[in-house]
């Protein structure tokens, strides 16, 4: 078990006791800014563009992980879970490694609004960094809306940067019209 002490925040790896609590989570965001994705022949550029009035994105239940194991393999899956010194849950971390590539894939991360810009986010990542690593991953990959740009600001501040697009991902969904944009990190 990794365990990251810091003075506001303890992190652990999640049980399944946890999945209820980090399932209530708040992952929502509010933006005032989204990222217009423009797809050539050539292939795709984005740029930030202010929005008026601001976007705010709540995510339906059921697309939230609440922490519990997406992958079958539990020795190449783990949540890690952000809480306070008194036990409430403020985030978790979701990967999974895919051992044909060797990437390790972050199927979700969230950080209660109220605790965003503290680090959190950041600590949690270096969970998942360190697992990559114990797993012989060479990339960390994840898949980000291009409405959310708050979280892509701070993927980019980890060392995330743009992989790749689909413009379907979402289709049929409650977020048709955004489009997916991929970002990847090397696991040094």
């Amino acid at each position: 078990m990794i365990t990251v002490d810091d003075s506001a925040y303890r992190y652990r790896t999640a049980t399944p006791k946890d999945a209820e609590a980090l399932g209530a989570l708040d992952g929502s965001f509010t933006t005032d800014t989204v990222f217009h994705v423009t797809v050539t022949e050539e292939g795709f550029a984005l740029r930030e563009v202010p929005v008026d009035p601001p976007v705010t994105k709540v995510f339906p239940a059921d697309v939230q992980d609440g922490g519990e194991e997406t992958d079958a393999d539990e020795e190449d899956s783990r949540t890690y879970v952000a809480h306070t010194a008194d036990g409430a849950p403020v985030g978790f971390v979701a990967v999974s490694y895919s051992g044909w590539n060797r990437r390790l894939v972050v199927e979700d991360i969230e950080v209660a609004p109220e605790h965003r810009g503290r680090g959190v986010g950041r600590a949690l990542m270096a969970l998942a960094v360190e697992f990559a690593r114990e797993r012989g991953a060479g990339q960390l990959w994840l898949e980000v809306s291009n409405i959310n740009a708050p979280a892509i600001h701070a993927y980019r501040r980890m060392g995330f940067t743009f992989c790749g697009l689909d413009t379907t991902l979402y289709e049929g969904t409650a977020s048709e019209g955004e489009q997916a944009l991929y970002m990847s990190m090397p696991c040094r």
